[in-house]
């Protein structure tokens, strides 16, 4: 991480809370083109794999992961944002302890989040103990007509993983508190 913020200029940046401004939305018509598209390629590219062991920056990666053909200056703004925040949290990363298996879910949905396509992003994070295990940020297929629809939306894919971890730790013979 620390040569990843050297390689684009940011480690002396300062550190900021969140990975991304609350509510906010991107635009491919936002802006104008960036001179050096390669470099921002380079960057969300380096993101996108860091996002493997770092799950709280996926959902913002995934976003500005959008705009690698054409990115205006607010994507590359937006990038250097998630560089900002990963300062702030390099010594962020999952622990897994062995005392604890208790499995829990969260899921949620932003209706209409993408203002170009007006489809929703879903959302959800499986942890099992102190751990991640698995989780999920992607657009929704169709457009959801409410927010109680992109909202079921994404708690079916979040229940049918929960279906099939409960399944994986009973054949693995583990017991759930």
């Amino acid at each position: 991480m620390l040569d990843m913020l050297r390689q684009f200029g940011m480690q002396y940046c300062k550190p900021i809370q969140t990975p991304m401004e609350t509510n906010m939305k991107l635009d491919a018509t936002d802006g104008y083109v960036i001179a050096d598209v390669k470099m921002y390629q380079q960057m969300v590219g380096k993101l996108i794999y860091l996002t493997i062991t770092r799950p709280d920056i996926a959902f913002s990666v995934g976003i500005v992961s959008r705009y690698m053909q054409e990115p205006k200056k607010v994507h590359l703004v937006a990038a250097k944002r998630i560089l900002r925040y990963i300062k702030g949290t390099l010594d962020y990363g999952i622990l897994y302890s062995n005392h604890e298996f208790s499995p829990s879910f969260f899921c949620d949905a932003d209706w209409t989040g993408d203002k170009e396509s007006r489809r929703s992003t879903t959302g959800y994070c499986c942890s099992l103990g102190s751990g991640v295990v698995s989780c999920l940020s992607k657009k929704q297929p169709t457009v959801a007509l409410s927010t109680t629809e992109a909202e079921y939306r994404a708690a079916a894919p979040a229940t049918c993983k929960a279906t099939w971890m409960e399944m994986l730790l009973k054949d693995l013979k583990i017991k759930v508190r």
